[in-house]
């Protein structure tokens, strides 16, 4: 026969009132279905070996005997890496873990672009990570251009089923001739089919990979409504876990030849394995488009009167 003691109660009480708190604050926590671990089929490189210090060098840590990197925004300067090579297609993966604490205007963006090379008709492909908008938790963010297509926003908005500032993450990005795939912990967020209602504005010109921490208080935070507190800073990002596999630009630069060091059947670019999503990793897309999607331009018709192309595309 159980007893009943008050205090116990009351300890117990508040320990249930703390957790509702806090999955309240959080969302609903739902488990990920099982899917294929892409990043277990390409081998993990160090920072030195793959990305050189793209802009704030002095906020641009490497660790680890330079397996990783810790990347920081403060008040002077945000931070970030580029790739030393640019590709046409490929399989790219960074382990991240995010800044804790009030982190509103924060962004951390982990993205493939050839602005540099292509100012007025770039292509981009973006995992954009967005700190606490009155101390929410990150939202992750993906968007893609193409032709210099910027004046359409192609956004989808997640929230994540986990912590990111307790551990490190995967972010993915496969993006070949077929299809570009975000995924999470190797779980797809978001497909984007090449066809022919979207070819015009799909990207298709060379890119370098990056990843950034930097000040997004006025285009992150409704014009900066909810600024970035430097009071806080320095808000620091931690890097590993880096793969970039696929089609190397020829350093020429002409030449359409790719270098490749996978085998045919794990080629990101032209493997069967990856041109279109498997049953596990359909499951892996619906539950998180089901579940964690509160955002997307495609339901926007407040934004746009009439919808891109795409979006009634079957």
């Amino acid at each position: 026969m159980a007893i009943f003691h008050p205090r116990h109660f009351l300890t117990s009480s508040l320990l249930v009132v703390g957790l509702i708190i806090q999955v309240y604050s959080r969302g609903q926590v739902y488990t990920p279905p099982g899917v294929e671990r892409l990043t277990d089929r390409f081998s993990r490189v160090s920072v030195d070996q793959s990305y050189d210090v793209f802009f704030g060098g002095s906020n641009v840590h490497v660790t680890g005997n330079g397996t990783s990197a810790d990347l920081s925004l403060d008040k002077s300067s945000g931070s970030g890496l580029a790739s030393k090579n640019r590709y046409n297609y490929g399989f790219f993966n960074a382990a991240i873990k995010l800044p804790a604490g009030f982190t509103s205007g924060v962004v951390v963006a982990y993205y493939l672009s050839n602005a540099d090379s292509y100012p007025h008709n770039h292509d981009e492909i973006d995992i954009e990570l967005l700190g606490h908008e009155k101390r929410r938790d990150w939202v992750l963010q993906t968007n893609i251009y193409g032709n210099g297509s910027v004046s359409t926003g192609r956004e989808e908005k997640f929230y994540l089923w986990f912590d990111p500032t307790e551990s490190f993450h995967d972010y993915s990005i496969l993006w070949n001739n077929h299809h570009i795939v975000f995924l999470v912990d190797n779980v797809p967020v978001r497909e984007v089919i090449h066809n022919n209602a979207i070819s015009t504005v799909y990207p298709s010109k060379p890119m370098s990979v990056y990843t950034t921490i930097w000040d997004g208080s006025e285009w992150a935070t409704h014009g900066g409504k909810y600024p970035v507190d430097y009071e806080f800073a320095p808000f620091v990002a931690s890097v590993r876990g880096i793969e970039m596999e696929g089609c190397v630009l020829n350093q020429k630069g002409m030449a359409p030849s790719c270098s490749r060091s996978s085998l045919s059947s794990l080629d990101p670019v032209d493997g069967e394995e990856f041109a279109k999503l498997s049953s596990q990793q359909i499951t892996g897309l619906n539950w998180a488009r089901g579940k964690h999607m509160f955002y997307s331009y495609c339901q926007d018709k407040s934004r746009y009167k009439v919808l891109p192309p795409e979006c009634s595309a079957t």
